[in-house]
């Protein structure tokens, strides 16, 4: 079996892009609540600060920040993603390796982690996560996707409204940019 090597930094920030097993799915959107809840569960039992977020209909993009001396996020994407899954009926098609091993098919087994190196590397990444539904076709513009801390981040005074405009301008951050 394939050991994969995560940088763990305690108290680190990291981006993330987790991903449907399904990929033509919309299911992450269509229970929308369902994973809001299952995120709101973990967070209650291991805290974590999120500093971006964008859930799309087959996949979500995130940066979060660790409580200091705390490496385990995987741990918690083990939590939110068994949440999730334990909210949805037994429907989904699974492969002999996971039924062999009482998985469900809902996820792809595995997460992409980038561990955040400085403020120019966080704002890429933050950028890019807010950028991603306008980057897949399913808006024009940021501001018109409503499952994005984007809408926070606007309250907040971290962005216009209007920042990114209808799309032109292409974000060099995410999976290829980290």
């Amino acid at each position: 079996m394939t050991q994969y090597r995560r940088m763990c930094v305690g108290g680190g920030c990291y981006f993330f892009t987790v991903n449907l097993a399904d990929r033509a799915s919309d299911l992450l959107v269509r229970r929308i609540g369902d994973l809001r809840d299952a995120v709101r569960a973990c967070r209650a039992a291991r805290p974590f600060q999120i500093d971006a977020w964008v859930v799309l209909p087959e996949h979500l993009h995130c940066v979060w920040t660790l409580p200091e001396g705390d490496t385990d996020f995987s741990g918690r994407w083990r939590a939110i993603k068994g949440g999730f899954s334990r909210l949805m009926p037994l429907a989904e098609a699974r492969s002999p390796s996971r039924a062999s091993k009482h998985e469900r098919g809902i996820w792809q087994r595995r997460f992409w982690e980038h561990a955040i190196r400085d403020d120019d590397d966080y704002a890429r990444h933050v950028d890019y996560v807010h950028f991603n539904p306008v980057k897949h076709g399913l808006v024009h513009a940021v501001a018109d996707w409503p499952y994005s801390t984007f809408h926070r981040a606007v309250a907040q005074g971290v962005y216009p409204a209007d920042w990114a405009g209808t799309g032109a301008e292409a974000m060099e951050a995410g999976e290829r940019g980290a």
